[in-house]
């Protein structure tokens, strides 16, 4: 497929979100929801400093553009993500209603849209997400390469 220059200005809004979890110590992936070729919904992954396990960057741009929207359905919305979503994150994204998803590089122990599983796209859900990769591939994939050899460089100076 061939990104739109709104596909790519999208995913650096997110990689931006994604750097605020890194100056949290936090895996850095960020996430936006964007309606209307507007951003209606932000977040970043916020695990560690919030402590609680279900605080990562999809569910609070969700909750971010409910909000926005003051309705759970976010049919027609987008949703752009620095990383392949869980299976937690991608039941909400069928949940939601969420139109199409756009994330850069794929998780591969974790990810539930297309590469462990694929929850978006089954048979199985009442609700199918449109699902396009590779967005800043690279520079996501640095992002959380540096973050994870810096925690193993951290913990090995312990």
């Amino acid at each position: 497929m061939i990104f739109t220059e709104n596909n790519y200005k999208f995913m650096f809004a997110a990689l931006a979100e994604a750097e605020k979890a890194l100056d949290n110590d936090d895996i850095p992936v960020g996430a936006v929801v964007v309606k209307d070729d507007r951003i209606i919904g932000k977040g970043y992954n916020q695990v560690q400093l919030l402590h609680d396990p279900t605080a990562h960057a999809e569910m609070l741009a969700i909750t971010a553009a409910s909000n926005h929207l003051q309705s759970s359905n976010l049919t027609g919305c987008e949703l752009y993500v620095s990383l392949e979503p869980c299976s937690m994150c991608a039941g909400a994204l069928i949940n939601a209603r969420i139109s199409k998803l756009f994330f850069s590089t794929f998780e591969p122990k974790y990810g539930a849209c297309g590469s462990v599983f694929n929850l978006v796209e089954s048979n199985a859900v009442n609700h199918k997400v449109e699902v396009y990769s590779g967005i800043y591939e690279e520079e996501s994939k640095k992002l959380l390469k540096d973050f994870f050899e810096s925690l193993r460089n951290h913990k090995d100076n312990l």
